[in-house]
C-alpha cells in the first residue's frame, strides 16, 4: 500500500494542468497513488489526463463523473483513496517534486496532520508572495488551533496539509456544500486531531492568474455564497458543542467562525446585509465574543447592538 493518495478533482483546467500533474508524477519519493477525478469538464482535460494514464498507469488511478463541484469530488477521493494519508491539490496549481519527500519523516512519526506552506505565482513560476506561518514541532490539534487561529491566514486551506485518512472516515468528516466547504470542514479536523506539525517548508505553488479575482462575479452567486457560509457557521457550531474541548480552544474557534462570517457582510448591498444581520442576530453571535480586553468588550457589544459598526472595526 502506498504512503499517499493525491486527490486532484479537474474541472476545465486543461491550459494548466499538465504542469500539475507533472509535479506528481515527477515525485522524487514514488510510493504514492494519484487519484485524478474529472468532474465533468468540457475542455481537452480529460484527453491530456488520459496521455498521463497511458505512461503512468502503475500510480493513476483515473475516474470520471457528472460535475457535482469541488466538496464532493474530494469526498469521492477520499473514497477511492487506499493510503494512509490524502493530499488535496487544485489542478489549476502545483507541487514541490520533493513534497513528499520531504514530509516522510512526519509520515514515519504517523503524526495525523502535517502542515506545510504555499506560495502563490504567476503563470511563468515568478513568485508573487511566500505566505508565512508559525512552525511548530508536534503538539495536539487543539493546541495547533490556538496558534495557527493566531498566526496563519490559510488556517483553513485543506492544500497546505497533509492529512492522515482515519480523521475523515472515523470521524465522518465529509466536505459539504458548493462553497466554502474548506472554511466549513478543516478548523473542526484541526481540533479533531490528536497530534499536528508544521512545517518551515514551501512545497505548494498556487497559481495566482490574472482574471483569478472575479470583478464582476454573478450577484446571485454572492448570495448562494452567504447562505453556504452560513450553513457552515451553523454546521460548525453544533459540532463544537458536542466536542470535549479545552475552554480557550473552544472560545477561539467560535470567534474564528463568527469573525468569518460576519466579514462576509461586505460582499453584499445593503438591502441583503440588513436581511442578513437579522440572521446573524438571531444566532446571537455576540456571546461567542469573549471578552479579554476593552477592545473585545466593546466588540461583543457592538456586535450585539449595530453589526454594521462592528463591521468597521474590523
Amino acid at each position: 500500500m502506498s504512503k499517499v493518495s493525491i486527490i486532484v478533482p479537474v474541472y476545465n483546467t486543461s491550459k494548466h494542468l499538465r504542469k500539475c500533474i507533472d509535479s506528481l508524477v515527477n515525485q522524487t519519493q514514488k510510493d504514492i497513488e494519484i487519484i485524478i477525478i474529472n468532474d465533468g469538464s468540457t475542455d481537452n482535460s480529460e484527453a491530456i489526463i488520459k496521455e498521463y494514464i497511458n505512461k503512468y498507469s502503475s500510480i493513476i488511478k483515473y475516474y470520471s463523473k457528472e460535475n457535482e463541484g469541488v466538496a464532493k469530488t474530494r469526498n469521492f477521493g477520499i473514497e477511492k483513496a487506499t493510503s494512509d494519508y490524502v493530499l488535496f491539490i487544485d489542478s489549476d496549481d502545483y507541487i514541490d517534486k520533493c513534497l513528499i519527500e520531504k514530509l516522510m519523516p512526519y509520515i514515519n512519526q504517523k503524526i495525523e496532520m502535517i502542515k506545510f506552506k504555499l506560495q502563490r505565482v504567476d503563470k511563468n513560476g515568478n513568485i508573487l508572495e511566500k505566505v508565512d506561518g508559525p512552525v511548530f514541532s508536534k503538539i495536539t490539534g487543539q493546541e495547533a488551533f490556538n496558534k495557527l487561529y493566531c498566526e496563519d491566514v490559510l488556517l483553513d486551506s485543506p492544500c497546505v496539509y497533509l492529512i492522515k485518512k482515519t480523521l475523515f472516515t472515523e470521524n465522518n468528516f465529509k466536505f459539504k456544500r458548493k462553497y466554502h466547504e474548506d472554511f466549513g470542514l478543516i478548523p473542526l479536523i484541526i481540533i479533531t486531531a490528536k497530534s499536528i506539525t508544521s512545517t518551515p517548508y514551501y512545497l505548494y505553488y498556487y497559481v495566482q492568474a490574472p482574471n483569478s479575482i472575479t470583478r464582476n462575479e454573478d450577484y446571485s452567486k454572492t448570495i448562494e455564497k452567504f447562505n453556504d457560509a452560513l450553513f457552515h457557521y451553523d454546521n460548525a457550531l453544533n459540532e463544537i458543542n458536542n466536542m470535549n474541548l479545552d475552554k480557550m480552544v473552544e472560545e477561539n474557534i467560535k470567534i474564528y467562525y463568527t469573525n468569518a462570517l460576519i466579514l462576509k457582510l461586505n460582499e453584499l448591498n445593503n438591502q441583503d446585509k440588513t436581511k442578513y444581520i437579522k440572521q446573524i442576530r438571531k444566532r446571537k453571535m455576540y456571546k461567542n465574543i469573549k471578552v479579554r480586553n476593552i477592545k473585545q468588550l466593546i466588540k461583543r457589544i457592538l456586535l450585539a447592538i449595530n453589526i454594521k459598526l462592528y463591521l468597521k472595526m474590523r
